[in-house]
C-alpha cells in the first residue's frame, strides 16, 4: 500500500491530540529519568504506542523503531519515530517539542514528518517533492554572511556527560555570528532551517530517531546536510545543517 499523505498526517495529528490531552495538565504527568538527564514521561510512552499500533495497522509492511521501546520487526524498512523530541521542555510547559516521523527504505529516508503540536506547525517532506510547513512549501534563507547569521544547536553531548563535547565548538560559532538560538528539540530546530527561521543547526551526539525527519525535510527545501567534516549524508553523532550559502564558511569553525 502506497503511503497516503492525508492518513499519515490524521494520525500523527492524533498522536499530537495524545501529547497535548498530557500538556495540559503537567501537575499530573508523570516523569521519570531513563538516565541522570534524559527524561521519559507518560506522554512519551502513550504516543509511541498509539503511533506504532496505528502504522503497523494501515503500513504492516514495515517495521518500527521507537526510542522508548525499540526495534521491532522489519529494519530493513522502518518507521523511525521520537514520540516527543524534547521532553524536558514538554515537562516544563514549554512550545518546543515535537512528534518526528521518518519512513526509511533499505537505508534512506524517504518520508519526513515534524509535528509541533503547541506551536500547531506540520512541517512534512517526500523524497523528491520538495518541503512543507501546514501546507505551505519552504526553503532555506537566502543570508550568505555568516557574520549575520543566527545559528541552532543543543547539548545532548553535555547531557551524557562527555568529555568530547561542543563548547569550544559553540565558542567559535557564537563568536563569528550574530544569533544563537537552544530551543530544545532538534527536529524542530532543524526544520527551522527548513523554513529559513535559522541559517544553520549543528549538533552532535544525537539518534537517528532524533534527526530523521528533519534531515530529510531540510533537504528538501534545499539545505545542506552532512557532518562536521563536509561529508553529505545524516550522520547524528556530527549532524551539520546549513542553508548551503554560509557552508563553506561554517565548515571550518566545526
Amino acid at each position: 500500500m502506497p503511503i497516503s499523505q492525508p492518513l499519515l498526517e490524521r494520525i500523527i495529528r492524533n498522536a499530537g491530540e495524545i501529547a497535548l490531552t498530557h500538556f495540559r495538565d503537567l501537575k499530573h504527568l508523570n516523569v521519570d529519568k531513563k538516565s541522570p538527564r534524559d527524561f521519559v514521561t507518560a506522554a512519551d510512552l502513550a504516543v509511541e504506542d498509539f503511533l506504532k499500533a496505528q502504522l503497523r495497522e494501515h503500513y504492516p509492511q514495515y517495521g518500527f523503531w521507537g526510542e522508548e521501546g525499540g526495534q521491532s520487526e522489519n529494519q530493513i524498512n522502518r518507521w523511525i519515530v521520537d514520540p516527543i523530541d524534547g521532553t524536558h521542555s514538554f515537562s516544563r510547559g514549554q512550545y518546543y517539542w515535537s512528534i518526528s516521523v521518518a519512513l526509511e527504505i533499505a537505508g534512506e529516508i524517504v518520508e519526513g514528518i515534524v509535528y509541533a503540536p503547541a506551536l500547531n506547525d506540520y512541517y512534512c517532506a517526500t523524497k523528491g517533492q520538495g518541503a512543507w510547513r501546514n501546507g505551505q512549501s519552504i526553503h532555506v534563507s537566502e543570508l550568505d554572511d555568516l557574520n549575520d547569521a543566527m545559528i541552532g544547536t543543543g547539548f545532548a553531548c553535555l547531557r551524557s556527560y562527555l568529555e568530547n563535547n561542543n563548547l569550544a565548538r559553540f565558542c567559535r560559532i557564537a563568536q563569528a555570528t550574530t544569533g544563537q538560538r537552544r530551543l530544545g528539540s532538534a527536529a524542530v530546530d532543524i526544520c527551522l532551517v527548513a523554513d529559513g527561521q535559522l541559517d544553520a543547526f549543528w549538533e552532535q551526539e544525537l539518534n537517528l530517531y532524533d534527526v530523521a525527519a528533519g534531515a530529510l525535510i531540510a533537504k528538501e527545501a534545499g539545505a545542506t546536510v552532512t557532518d562536521f567534516h563536509g561529508n553529505s549524508g545524516i550522520f547524528p553523532k556530527q549532524l551539520l545543517i546549513t542553508n548551503g550559502k554560509i557552508f563553506n564558511q561554517l565548515l571550518p569553525l566545526m
